[in-house]
């Protein structure tokens, strides 16, 4: 996820640069969760899902487990471009609400 800076009295002609902005443990393993149900709802394999998406069925089973990387345990923390791929093939929506400087929330709804 990105958390943009916002540079006070920038040139109009220079664009603002993403600051990471990482999530938690606990809204990583949510997320995931989201994710799988959504995928298994849908009578998708995480390797046709994968496949759709442009990511590596790896790279969405750690999604889906809320990791980043298995040897070292750090939280899931996806592209936005990703959400939004995800969220296109699901037939959902992404919101994400940015409740500075106390972090953010991001949730997956289906489509009605």
């Amino acid at each position: 996820m990105y958390r943009w800076l916002t540079l006070i009295g920038r040139p109009k002609n220079v664009s603002c640069v993403p600051a990471e902005a990482s999530l938690t443990r606990d809204q990583a393993l949510v997320l995931g969760r989201q994710l799988a149900d959504l995928r298994e709802a849908k009578g998708l394999t995480q390797e046709e899902l994968a496949h759709r998406v442009g990511i590596s069925r790896n790279h969405l089973q750690l999604l889906e487990m809320g990791l980043s990387d298995r040897a070292k345990q750090t939280p899931a923390n996806p592209r936005l471009s990703t959400l939004v791929a995800l969220c296109r093939q699901l037939d959902a929506t992404v919101k994400i609400d940015a409740d500075w400087p106390d972090g953010f929330s991001i949730e997956i709804n289906v489509r009605h």
